[in-house]
């Protein structure tokens, strides 16, 4: 199936879109909670009216159906799908944060193949399908060199000490622990955007991410394969939309990063 999508030309059209949402992107930041999904979870009205845009105007210029975070869609475990986040990154949004994007990918059979993040209040536009290259606003960049975790910035994503779950919250500060005596920085943005396409481009080594929603990995995931770098859960596995977690890393700090975190949750991540 994937032979038959002609990849640059859905990365134009796709950037194409989103461009023509950047400004009502920028007229809403500070939006207030519109829907509350948990205690700081929430989405605002410019989620949903962004997502209601960009969804109907994919589907008719591209033929490909939309699976969103607002409204969902089709599964995109099967087919080829378009997966959305419409603002990432919604607390930093609705506060004022910089750190805040519109995600957009693109999966075959569960599998990204095409990325695009767009972050207006950075005047910054990341894309790549799964060819390569990486390109930033329009320009190609150098692919990914290896590296290691002394040397680097690490991304880590927001969570509370204190939750259960399939990666405890006390165990992900032991991570981190582990990891702020490795890496050169540790960096919590709150938004996964930000964390994949810093990584794709070279500013950050590599990422940890908690979650496992497609529309916030897949975007991320289609960006770093391309600039060279390596995408997996937090056992090693090749990730896809069905992956319960996420870790990004340039050549050889992949690595590095997968066995401190197997070190330092004492194993049991690996599961």
């Amino acid at each position: 199936m994937s032979a038959d999508l002609d990849y640059p030309r859905l990365l134009h059209v796709a950037g194409t879109i989103l461009d023509g949402a950047v400004e009502e992107f920028r007229a809403g930041v500070g939006a207030p909670s519109a829907v509350v999904k948990g205690a700081t979870d929430f989405a605002t009205q410019v989620d949903l009216d962004l997502e209601r845009r960009l969804s109907a105007e994919l589907a008719e210029q591209t033929q490909i159906p939309v699976h969103g975070e607002e409204f969902g869609g089709p599964d995109p475990d099967s087919g080829v799908v378009w997966v959305l986040d419409p603002v990432d990154g919604t607390f930093n949004y609705s506060t004022g944060v910089p750190l805040t994007g519109i995600l957009l990918g693109l999966v075959v059979d569960g599998d990204p193949i095409l990325g695009l993040t767009w972050l207006p209040l950075q005047n910054r536009r990341y894309a790549a399908h799964v060819d390569g290259p990486l390109l930033v606003d329009g320009e190609p960049a150098p692919p990914l060199t290896e590296t290691d975790l002394a040397t680097s910035v690490l991304a880590y994503g927001p969570f509370n000490a204190g939750y259960g779950g399939r990666y405890p919250g006390a165990q992900r500060a032991d991570v981190l622990r582990g990891l702020s005596s490795r890496a050169a920085r540790v960096r919590m943005t709150g938004s996964t955007g930000v964390d994949l396409s810093f990584t794709a481009a070279g500013i950050f080594g590599g990422a940890v991410i908690f979650g496992r929603h497609a529309w916030d990995n897949a975007p991320g995931t289609a960006l770093v394969r391309a600039a060279g770098g390596v995408a997996t859960d937090l056992a090693g596995a090749p990730w896809t939309v069905n992956s319960p977690s996420l870790v990004v890393g340039a050549p050889g700090l992949h690595s590095e990063l997968l066995d401190v975190i197997t070190e330092a949750s004492y194993g049991e991540w690996k599961e």
